[in-house]
């Protein structure tokens, strides 16, 4: 135990795995792929076989026409998709994607997931509110019969004490006169 020759030294600490690529990456990288297979798909050899007359008079013209094109093609398309991403706010609301996902990862339930019947789906989305609803209204009508009880007898202890008033008034009368 004194950290001599003989003793092996402790192991590194593995390290963390690297962070998922983000929506917006993997979008990115479907993108990238997609030009280069354009771009293999365009081959010069398919293109030169397209212009074959025009090959055969010039071949330097013929390869960088075809450069050009594929340069201009692989531009044009690339300010596109950017403008796409701009107007539809893409990366917005992949990275917003990304933050609902990750927040589902700790729920326990499945999610809602539509039938295809439109009044199921209605009636599995209100059923739960409605009835909370209604055992919300039963205890405020529960309440709310309660009170009037207690008014109730408090009128009808009010009606007794007037008329025990009343006959009082009347006996006091007869007897003043």
């Amino acid at each position: 135990g004194d950290g001599g020759p003989g003793e092996a030294a402790p192991a590194p600490a593995p390290a963390p795995a690297p962070a998922p690529p983000t929506r917006a990456q993997l979008f990115d990288t479907v993108v990238d792929t997609v030009l280069e297979k354009l771009v293999a798909a365009g081959s010069y050899e398919r293109f030169a076989s397209c212009y074959r007359c025009f090959y055969k008079l010039q071949p330097e013209v013929t390869k960088s026409i075809h450069e050009q094109f594929i340069f201009q093609l692989q531009a044009s398309i690339k300010e596109e998709i950017q403008e796409v991403k701009e107007e539809g706010k893409l990366e917005m609301l992949f990275d917003a994607l990304d933050r609902l996902v990750e927040e589902a990862k700790d729920q326990q339930e499945p999610a809602w997931r539509p039938s295809g019947t439109p009044e199921e789906d209605a009636l599995s989305a209100m059923v739960p509110y409605l009835l909370k609803h209604h055992s919300y209204l039963q205890r405020v009508l529960k309440e709310k019969v309660e009170d009037n009880k207690q008014l109730a007898e408090a009128v009808l202890a009010g009606r007794g004490r007037i008329k025990e008033l009343q006959q009082l008034i009347q006996a006091r009368r007869e007897a003043w006169q």
